[in-house]
């Protein structure tokens, strides 16, 4: 049994799935995680603890939690469907998925990042007349750059590997929602381990790239 082209589809969904759920974690990201580095509120240890705790929920909860929100008697899932979208078993479920699940990687680097800025650089803005927009973009953004790249490599990685919250809440329809992991799952489970072997050669080299590559250009930085 070969490969065909239509079994490549889940290579192409995967990094479409995870560039675009990189794209929302980035804009929500950002801001946020810049909020949380310099400013303290109360409920702040709760809000971060809601935010970081996909990294230590299973997949299968997490899915289910996402059922229960954009699922057809979900919240969001009712007030969608009143205007004739469904998200619930297509790939927009996917990138839903996979930026819930990714999510907390790029906001611990990027808070990191942006406490590791000496914040005398933007208090000496502020009092040359410099807007907080500008000093983030000036300053804070530029200062903070090896941690939010290391963060956008981390999250694209772990969204292209999504696989239980996926599962729930897009399905595994080939052609359609099938992503890598989905893919290596049921051609292992229907015997064809000769597509099996070349999703996990392709995801595995490529997850090896991306952390190669952070380590390197980590190591550049440094000097």
């Amino acid at each position: 049994m070969s490969i065909q082209l239509t079994d490549w589809y889940p290579v192409f969904l995967s990094l479409k799935v995870a560039l675009l759920a990189v794209i929302v974690i980035t804009f929500i990201g950002l801001p946020l995680a810049r909020l949380m580095a310099r400013v303290e509120f109360y409920g702040k240890d709760v809000l971060e603890s809601i935010i970081t705790l996909p990294l230590v929920l299973p997949p299968s909860v997490i899915g289910y939690g996402l059922l229960v929100v954009i699922g057809k008697n979900g919240l969001i899932g009712k007030i969608l469907s009143s205007i004739g979208l469904t998200i619930i078993f297509t790939w927009w479920a996917a990138v839903l998925a996979a930026t819930v699940v990714a999510f907390p990687l790029m906001y611990q680097s990027v808070k990191a990042a942006f406490k590791s800025v000496d914040m005398n650089y933007e208090k000496a803005a502020r009092t040359l007349g410099a807007s907080e927009i500008r000093i983030f973009l000036t300053i804070s953004l530029p200062l903070a750059w090896p941690g939010i790249i290391a963060g956008l490599f981390m999250s694209f990685a772990r969204a292209l590997g999504e696989f239980g919250a996926t599962l729930m809440v897009a399905g595994n329809i080939p052609g359609q929602t099938q992503t890598i992991p989905l893919a290596i799952y049921f051609s292992v489970e229907s015997g064809d381990s000769v597509t099996a072997r070349t999703l996990v050669t392709i995801i595995t080299i490529f997850s090896f790239l991306v952390i190669f590559l952070i380590n390197r250009w980590a190591r550049r930085q440094n000097y």
